[in-house]
């Protein structure tokens, strides 16, 4: 049976937003440290189930997105051999976060140099946007935007 040809549009179940996305972490008490009190982030959820501990945090000004800090465990990735080979890889900076937008760009970025936070790309004028990437304390980087118009 051809997928396309079973459904019609009135049938289709579309996506309509996105409500978390996922950031792995090295030591995750540092990390909702840094997220909250360096990032100005506030806790959402910080619940433990049995042997897990479900943390989110999200922007004010962002209600219906929350990011879930995930610690890199055997719970998630169940073998101490992938569990070090993840942690290398956010440690290495292979793992990008979603993309976070601010009102003025080079105050944002002399704020946060001056919280600690480690930059990679001072802001620079872009096509797209004038652009800072930086990391967190786990090694994955964020670009940071003030968008144009």
């Amino acid at each position: 049976m051809n997928f396309e040809a079973s459904f019609t549009l009135k049938d289709t179940i579309m996506i309509t937003k996105m409500t978390h996305t996922n950031v792995y972490v090295l030591d995750l008490d540092k990390a909702l440290d840094f997220y909250t009190q360096v990032l100005g982030f506030e806790v959402r959820i910080d619940q433990v189930f049995g042997e897990y501990r479900w943390v989110t945090v999200g922007l004010k000004s962002n209600p219906e997105l929350e990011l879930v800090l995930s610690p890199i465990t055997t719970q998630m990735f169940r073998d101490e051999e992938t569990v070090a080979s993840i942690k290398a890889l956010v440690a290495k900076g292979a793992f990008s976060g979603p993309v976070l937008a601010c009102e003025d760009i080079y105050a944002t970025y002399e704020e946060l140099k001056g919280k600690g936070v480690e930059f990679t790309k001072e802001p620079t004028e872009e096509f797209y946007k004038t652009e800072a990437v930086f990391k967190d304390n786990s090694g994955n980087w964020f670009s940071l935007g003030e968008s144009k118009g």
